[in-house]
């Protein structure tokens, strides 16, 4: 017979596994088993801390998976995540022992299909829309005969091509291409660059600053053209100095820097023609309207010189008309000069007359000198009954001014007392026993202490004397 409870007791085979050991054993199998995983799903509580590291949540209708991607794969995803975005994400499976959950370090990341990207661009151009970044307001004027044209586009495409081709038609201009990405990861960023680096150009060294800028790209798909869609591309064209056609992909091909742009092209070939006029048909032009300028100068003389012709005729004799006029300047002169001989007779006689009424200066002198002489002799002989009658009257006001001080005072025996703030004391009410005060006579000052006062006791008021008692009537009984 068995024992039941001894044998479920016994100890077995089995290992035993610490927590951190069965974490590594989970970790390494599902780091083998999904090295390498493509994943599809809806964003969802992205979040991005100061670290760099992106997190997020990728799901579907099923399930939920958590999913990381450190800082140095953040930059290079090609796509800014966003809550709500439908994507696939590349990477690999791992576990965090920390939470006993498994995750996905996503490496690389794009939009899940062609409407995904419909309605990220949307949601983008609903926002840029907005904040006024396509306003017509904005936009500036094209030049109509720039002298230099910078071109943003691949070097190597045939857009450039049919760019130099187009330009060297109509109105050949100096070309600065700025090579650059136009697909790919990395393309936005160099677009967006190079129309900052246009703008940043001075002109004063050896590369001359644009007058205009063709932003350029042949046809492809919206995929290929998502690189003039971000956001940093359609910035930088809002914000450049420079004005901007943009030509990007097909005339049926629609992109965000086409809003941004101060004019489309359908084209880029059609970029090239909207940048210069056609040389030849200006010079056409130029000399049809110095042909019609010479012919309406021409038009203009033969009309003034007939009308000049026509107004001669009816003008008056010259000669009959300088006659009366030098008839009537000779008389004019004959009386002048009557007029202006007897205006200065007049005039000296009338001076003569003037200065025989003239007193000489030498008898105005002396009857002035004559009088200074008196007065000064009077001022000596005032000045001092003047000043002896002032000293007498200041002596006597002297006197009488120090009889009222009270030093005399104190020279018959009387003194001042003065407290401790040097006050005056006129009675004996202001002081009280211990207080000091200062005893001035005419030789000096003492100073004394009160040890008693002296001061009359009031007398305690009397009692005012009650009224008398009124005897009763006795006239009238009590009813009581």
């Amino acid at each position: 017979m068995t024992d039941s409870s001894s044998s479920s007791n016994a100890p077995t085979n089995a290992p035993i596994f610490s927590v951190g050991e069965i974490s590594g054993a989970l970790k390494t199998t599902v780091e083998e088993t999904f090295g390498r995983v493509r994943v599809r799903g809806e964003i969802s509580g992205f979040k991005r801390p100061g670290s760099g590291h992106l997190y997020f949540t990728l799901k579907d209708d099923q399930a939920v998976l958590n999913g990381v991607c450190w800082k140095g794969s953040a930059g290079r995803l090609g796509i800014k995540p966003e809550d709500g975005m439908e994507v696939i994400a590349t990477g690999r499976l791992t576990t965090y022992g920390a939470r006993s959950n498994y995750q996905m370090v996503v490496e690389r990341m794009e939009l899940a299909g062609e409407g995904a990207l419909l309605k990220l661009l949307e949601d983008r151009k609903r926002k840029l829309v907005e904040e006024g970044v396509f306003d017509e307001d904005h936009k500036q004027e094209i030049p109509f005969l720039p002298d230099v044209i910078g071109v943003v586009t691949s070097p190597t495409g045939a857009v450039i091509r049919d760019i130099l081709h187009r330009l060297e038609d109509r109105f050949p201009r100096r070309v600065l291409v700025w090579p650059v990405l136009v697909q790919g990861d990395k393309a936005a960023e160099q677009i967006s660059s190079a129309i900052k680096g246009f703008n940043a150009l001075d002109g004063i060294g050896s590369v001359p600053r644009p007058d205009l800028i063709i932003v350029a790209r042949g046809g492809g798909s919206l995929e290929d053209l998502w690189a003039f869609n971000e956001e940093n591309v359609v910035r930088a064209t809002y914000q450049s100095q420079i004005p901007i056609i943009s030509a990007v992909g097909h005339e049926t091909d629609t992109t965000l820097i086409d809003f941004a742009s101060d004019r489309r092209a359908p084209t880029p070939s059609a970029a090239a023609e909207m940048s210069v006029p056609v040389r030849v048909d200006l010079i056409a032009q130029v000399m049809d309207d110095g042909a019609r300028v010479v012919n309406a100068i021409n038009r203009m003389v033969t009309d003034s010189r007939k009308d000049l012709d026509a107004a001669s005729r009816g003008l008056p004799n010259l000669n009959q008309l300088l006659g009366d006029a030098s008839q009537r300047l000779d008389d004019w002169t004959e009386r002048f000069n009557n007029s202006l001989k007897s205006g200065i007779n007049e005039r000296q006689q009338s001076l003569g007359h003037l200065s025989q009424r003239l007193v000489k200066p030498d008898a105005l002198i002396e009857r002035a000198s004559q009088r200074l002489t008196s007065e000064v002799r009077a001022l000596k002989q005032t000045v001092p009954i003047i000043f002896n009658e002032r000293a007498s009257n200041l002596s006597r006001l002297s006197q009488l001014l120090e009889s009222y001080s009270y030093q005399r005072v104190l020279d018959r025996g009387f003194a001042l007392v003065t407290d401790a703030d040097k006050k005056p004391v006129t009675s004996a009410n202001d002081l009280s026993q211990g207080d000091e005060v200062s005893v001035h006579m005419k030789d000096g000052s003492v100073g004394m202490a009160v040890t008693r006062s002296n001061m009359p006791t009031p007398k305690p008021k009397k009692p005012n004397p009650k009224a008398p008692t009124k005897a009763p009537d006795v006239r009238q009984g009590s009813l009581i």
